[in-house]
């Protein structure tokens, strides 16, 4: 049963995570039409294709690897300048030449090959193509996915706060202390019997109001205790439906960082439950979030590196570093397979689905290609040239040529690529687990 609902946490993140780049790709899907690009072909996942039906112009469909996606817009980049234009202001030195010579040798490939594969894509759509687009249009439908993530995760972060809501102590008694501790952190006792034991409290028992003061959650409670050592109290407390009122006097305890100061104690130890948020706890924790994982992705090359050390040391990993996806499934598989009641396991997973999609939005909006925020960096330097050009009664620019960007595009992939490997072979050989 353990190992059915391991394998259940699996693919529940994995079909989420699907559904995820799916609203991704709709996220740029749904603007490119409105604003009249040719689409050719919406794509979910990586690898050979599984299925695929055609609509219109639009071929949609879903391949064998899940983890990716894109829409293929006519027109991404202009078409390729002209030997003269592509020449222009860019001859090299003879002895730079010579240098470079065999070097960008590969790199020239790849642009040509990106060029090659654009222009394919103009073949009757001239008019209806990206890089004719105003600058603001073109930068709506390439952030139009990562905010999808974002939309996505603010729902699912209101669902788990308001709908299943957060783990509180609450005003529940769910067992008595035997002792007053010699300290408010000690486990060594001072004397025999706590105040809430000698009043008769029982476990069960709920407070309802401490000196006339309502109590919603243990917190509550646990300050009006801490702030009246020695004084007698009335509380009311709620047993199987009937409200009784005792009186306790907390006992006097040290403070553990300050013994000269004494705090309230009367000895119980509360109940966990689901409570519910108020419906803008979700998204203000989806956006504190964001923030949170902005600071991993920025630090994200150095993370990686500390994570591959612990390959070679056997040190622990830091609980806060990255994850691959095979880390991600990992903690849903245990998630899903623990103890908990099973609506704490499924907020739970609900949980990291929201995490997953931060992590989708803010590392989209990483400004280097092929991610999203590359193009729209490219459009943003598009509509600088064009608005300086007017400024200085210049000819309008030709659009930018991101083709030759395409080298710098390859080394950001690569680098992707080996960081997902190291993350990979640490969630395999090292991983990161909640038990």
């Amino acid at each position: 049963m353990t190992i059915l609902a391991f394998v259940i946490g699996v693919v529940v993140l994995i079909v989420g995570l699907a559904v995820s780049i799916a609203l991704h790709e709709i996220g740029h899907l749904l603007p490119a039409k409105a604003f009249g690009v040719r689409v050719g072909q919406y794509m979910i996942g990586f690898g050979p294709t599984l299925f695929s039906r055609r609509r219109g112009e639009t071929e949609y469909g879903v391949k064998l690897l899940p983890l990716g996606g894109y829409i293929s817009m006519a027109g991404m980049y202009p078409p390729a300048p002209t030997e003269e234009e592509d020449a222009e202001g860019a001859a090299p030195t003879r002895g730079r030449a010579a240098r470079r010579r065999v070097s960008s040798r590969f790199f020239r490939t790849l642009v040509q090959d990106a060029r090659e594969a654009n222009a394919e894509t103009l073949i009757g759509a001239e008019e209806r193509t990206f890089y004719r687009l105003p600058v603001y249009k073109r930068v709506i439908i390439m952030l139009g996915g990562p905010f999808m993530n974002l939309l996505l995760a603010i729902v699912l972060f209101t669902i788990l706060f308001s709908g299943f809501g957060v783990q509180t102590a609450t005003t529940t008694v769910s067992s008595l202390s035997e002792c007053v501790p010699v300290s408010s952190t000690s486990q060594d006792c001072a004397s025999a019997s706590a105040p809430a034991e000698q009043a008769g409290l029982e476990p069960g028992d709920t407070i309802v109001s401490i000196d006339g003061v309502a109590v919603s959650d243990f917190t509550e409670a646990t300050a009006l205790i801490q702030a009246s050592p020695g004084r007698a109290m009335n509380f009311v407390i709620d047993r199987d439906g009937t409200q009784r009122t005792v009186t306790i006097t907390p006992a006097a305890v040290p403070k553990a960082d300050d013994p000269s100061t004494e705090i309230g104690f009367i000895g119980v130890r509360p109940t966990g439950a689901l409570v519910a948020q108020p419906l803008w706890a979700g998204p203000q924790a989806a956006i504190e979030n964001v923030g949170a994982v902005a600071g991993i992705i920025v630090k994200l090359p150095v993370m990686v590196a500390e994570t591959a050390s612990t390959l070679v040391t056997g040190a622990e990993r830091d609980p806060n570093g990255p994850l691959s996806v095979v880390g991600a499934g990992v903690i849903a598989g245990e998630m899903a397979s623990s103890s908990s009641p099973i609506v704490n396991r499924v907020a739970g997973i609900v949980g990291l689905l929201g995490s997953l999609n931060i992590a989708l939005f803010v590392f989209n909006l990483v400004p280097l290609l092929p991610l999203d925020g590359g193009h729209v960096v490219v459009a943003l330097w598009d509509g600088i040239k064009k608005w300086w050009a007017r400024i200085a009664h210049r000819p309008a620019p030709r659009p930018v040529d991101a083709t030759k960007l395409v080298p710098l595009t390859f080394v950001v992939v690569a680098a992707i690529g080996v960081m997902g490997v190291v993350l990979i072979l640490a969630d395999l050989i090292n991983p990161l687990s909640l038990i």
